[in-house]
């Protein structure tokens, strides 16, 4: 069915699908005693029910809990036992979206790791597939132009240096789905690589890099001047996981961080964050909030294969990757291989143990990144004209229902 319109407050009832009764977190905050109503799949109304409209609705569903905006992920790489870097399949790949959307991520970007060129190629191939049935939001490549020495869960086999035309071929077989692009920015070709992604209107992400905080302010300042020039997704570039991967800092040797930190702050640049309790302290999530300016952060689940799955033996690319009480690390290592929380387990951390606004922890993790894929209208927003997406929570941010499209999706 076609998105409705948003209505009028006319006498006549709305065609309404579905109705969501309760607290809401809309675009103006917390709104208690809120109505939602969805029509044709999308939002045609979202406020107070004592303001509503006229109505009917097939369906009414109440919640004594939250209502929630669909939630949008940046960086996954997988979940329910599936990575996408090492799956053939778009079949199988769909595992892990599925694992991540029953529990209210209803976009996710997926993310691959730094593989050879012809990997990179056939993967790439496949999550198309998924992109163009709408079952993903866009591709994220973390690597292969990265820093060695920042490599983490990469395999260092394959790290190159920058290579524009590789950069613009992926996404000539992306056909639009090339989202962001992780890049050091200190890596040969590097600038190469950040000129191609503006190109493809794909946003570059600085990370997994040991640049001086000369140089990674320069890598902000060059990719604003290019995203502002090309037709892009967002304006600003991102930090891909911010701390993680990155040098540490040192009160002689600023590094990465600081630069992205103090860009943040300015409103240029969006910062990643994986507020799982195992990558950042709490107290350096809240920092993080308290430094950036407002929709400057984005949080992330970086998950992997073992997200929704017991302890054990997963891979993450090329690389083996050992599951113990929830923390994933390379096998034999101590590097972590990725997250294995769902991104509303993030939003809760972040809220219960960071001490993060509720209004902005949910906002970074589904209107902020929304507008960094240039989909602020379409998805991560409770707003008229938005898919209607939604998630139904408890008093502890654990999910009750979720919905996409209107539809409630399935344990």
């Amino acid at each position: 069915m076609p998105a409705a319109t948003t209505p009028d407050h006319s006498s006549a009832p709305l065609p309404v699908d579905l109705a969501l009764h309760g607290t809401a977190v809309l675009e103006q905050g917390v709104v208690p005693g809120a109505l939602v109503l969805i029509a044709g799949g999308h939002v045609v109304w979202a406020g107070p029910a004592a303001t509503a409209p006229p109505h009917t609705a097939a369906q009414a569903l109440t919640h004594d809990g939250l209502i929630l905006p669909g939630l949008v992920d940046l960086h996954c790489h997988g979940g329910g036992g599936v990575s996408f870097p090492d799956s053939p399949t778009a079949e199988e790949m769909l595992t892990a979206v599925h694992e991540h959307r029953r529990h209210g991520t209803t976009s996710l970007v997926a993310s691959l790791v730094t593989a050879d060129a012809e990997t990179l190629r056939r993967r790439v191939g496949e999550l198309v597939r998924l992109y163009d049935a709408d079952e993903i939001a866009a591709i994220h490549l973390e690597g292969p132009f990265i820093s060695a020495a920042r490599r983490g869960a990469q395999n260092p086999e394959h790290i190159v240096g920058g290579d524009g035309d590789l950069v613009r071929e992926l996404a000539l077989l992306a056909q639009g789905a090339l989202g962001t692009m992780t890049v050091a920015p200190e890596a040969d070709g590097a600038d190469d690589v950040l000129q191609a992604l503006a190109e493809a209107g794909a946003v570059p992400s600085l990370g997994h890099t040991d640049a001086s905080s000369t140089r990674m302010t320069e890598a902000v300042d060059l990719a604003l001047s290019l995203l502002r020039r090309e037709h892009g997704r967002s304006p600003r570039p991102t930090a891909t996981h911010l701390f993680n991967g990155m040098r540490p800092i040192h009160h002689r040797d600023p590094g990465p961080a600081f630069a992205a930190l103090d860009a943040a702050a300015r409103g240029r640049l969006v910062l990643e964050v994986i507020a799982d309790g195992v990558h950042l302290d709490a107290r350096t999530v809240a920092h993080v909030f308290s430094v950036a300016a407002e929709d400057s952060v984005v949080l992330v689940t970086d998950a992997m294969a073992a997200a929704g799955m017991p302890d054990g033996q997963y891979r993450l690319g090329a690389l083996d990757v050992t599951v113990d009480e929830g923390v994933a690390t390379l096998t034999g290592g101590t590097s972590i291989a990725g997250g294995t929380a769902h991104l509303l387990d993030v939003v809760r951390h972040a809220v219960c143990e960071a001490g993060v606004d509720l209004v902005r922890a949910v906002r970074a993790a589904s209107a902020v990144p929304a507008a960094v894929l240039g989909m602020q209208d379409r998805i991560g927003a409770l707003a008229p004209g938005c898919r209607g997406d939604a998630v139904l929570v408890d008093d502890r941010l654990r999910p009750v229902t979720v919905l996409r499209g209107g539809q409630v999706l399935g344990s």
